[in-house]
């Protein structure tokens, strides 16, 4: 009953304000900076989607001050701004055993130091130094469980490595030298990032439970459970933590504020009402993203939200259709659509600053068939992977694509940057770029 009252305050919220005037397009002068805030005037309507550039000729200036490396463990899911500027010539491939059905994950690499912590297609966990030489390997599966050809989500706090799988299996090691501290089994298997916390670690499952777990000896402290769906999805649910609060998505669409001390949920919010709750069956959901005070988060059903962490109320919703987890550098919010379009939106007010189409150079016939797989915003250009293996190098003045470089015909992974260095996932092998 509550999940339905739920859906009607939605829908009663969503038919009294429809899209609010932070939901729109909007016109604007000719050069801005990351931290402005401009009166804009209202071009199209309201319900009519991004399929089209916008303000094209706009030119966007960015000042803040860049950071070195993506990590996983990045308590707000911000890439923010990398200090990044590589000419990206190929220096050199991690090889590893090809990764079955590679087209549906979302594998992240482990940055420990100067090594990548990454995995094969038999579940071994293999440590690379700096010159792609291999370190360690370990494997700790059995020979049925090989069989299933597991798929792992790694992340580490520079002292261990946790390691959490598709076939309900959790474990973590000494990141050093790859040995095992302990191994556990789970109801069900995980799909979900990994967020270490103090003496804690923090997992969803594919029954849309969040689980705490302790880091000494893996025993559950306490979960969390919300609606479960019918159809497993293989998308990546995602987590954000604001001092002692954890924020999560199900995959149904849900957000969902917990107490991390207590295990104790303090709201919860529907983002798909109940009149296009069956295409919750399809829904994939980009990152959460937070800069402590909202939390973002877009979808595959045309929807960016802006909520407020403390009450769980939404601040203004816009028509961005995309899975891909969006960057906040200053006030701006940098998004690309599964359309291949980059959008630029104010944070705060929701406005829409910029619209460019960075698939232009794509063939029409060609263009409907790839989709982006991820992006990073650097110095001067914004770096952005696709389904067909592509990588390109699109100016974030301008917004225009000035190059496309080619790493191979099938999909590669959103990119990664450590130390100056750009890496690439791709079926057999990670590519690392400068």
């Amino acid at each position: 009953m509550s999940r339905i009252l739920n859906l009607l305050l939605v829908l009663i919220f969503i038919s009294a304000c429809s899209f609010n005037k932070n939901s729109k397009f909007w016109t604007s002068s000719s050069i801005l900076e990351e931290n402005s805030i401009t009166v804009f005037t209202e071009i199209f309507p309201k319900e009519e989607a991004l399929k089209k550039e916008f303000n094209s000729g706009l030119k966007i200036k960015l000042t803040t001050k860049p950071v070195n490396t993506t990590s996983a463990n990045d308590h707000l899911n911000n890439n923010k701004r990398l200090n990044f500027d590589g000419n990206l010539k190929k220096l050199s491939q991690y090889r590893f055993s090809k990764i079955d059905n590679f087209n549906q994950y979302q594998p992240e690499i482990s940055f420990f130091k100067k090594n990548i912590i990454f995995f094969d297609n038999k579940g071994s966990i293999l440590k690379f130094d700096d010159n792609s030489q291999l370190i360690w390997k370990k494997n700790y599966y059995s020979k049925s469980e090989k069989k299933q050809n597991p798929i792992l989500s790694l992340v580490n706090n520079g002292k261990y490595l946790i390691v959490a799988d598709n076939i309900a299996k959790y474990y973590m090691l000494d990141v050093r030298n790859g040995n095992l501290i302990w191994s556990k089994n789970n109801l069900s298997p995980f799909n979900s990032q990994i967020k270490i916390f103090k003496d804690k670690f923090f997992i969803i499952d594919f029954s849309n439970t969040l689980r705490c777990f302790s880091l000494k000896d893996g025993n559950e402290l306490w979960n969390v459970s919300t609606e479960k769906s019918l159809i497993r999805s293989q998308k990546k649910l995602s987590m954000v933590i604001i001092d002692n609060f954890l924020y999560f998505n199900n995959s149904i669409g849900d957000i969902s504020a917990v107490d991390i001390n207590k295990g104790k949920l303090l709201w919860q919010l529907p983002t798909q009402s109940s009149l296009i709750y069956e295409s919750a069956f399809s829904l994939q959901t980009s990152d959460i993203i937070t800069d402590k005070k909202t939390l973002f988060i877009s979808n595959n059903n045309n929807q960016l939200f802006s909520i407020d962490v403390k009450t769980g109320s939404f601040n203004w919703e816009n028509k961005i259709n995309s899975n891909l987890r969006s960057t906040l550098v200053g006030n701006y919010l940098f998004s690309v659509s599964l359309e291949g379009y980059l959008i630029i939106t104010e944070k705060r007010s929701g406005n829409i600053v910029r619209v460019t189409d960075v698939f232009q150079n794509f063939k029409p016939k060609k263009r409907v068939k790839i989709k982006p797989t991820g992006f990073i915003v650097g110095l001067k250009n914004l770096y952005l992977s696709t389904s067909n293996g592509r990588l390109l190098i699109i100016n974030i003045e301008t917004g225009k694509t000035i190059s496309t470089l080619k790493i191979t015909n099938n999909k590669i992974s959103k990119p990664f940057v450590q130390n100056k260095n750009l890496f690439l996932i791709k079926d057999n092998a990670i590519i690392k770029l400068n």
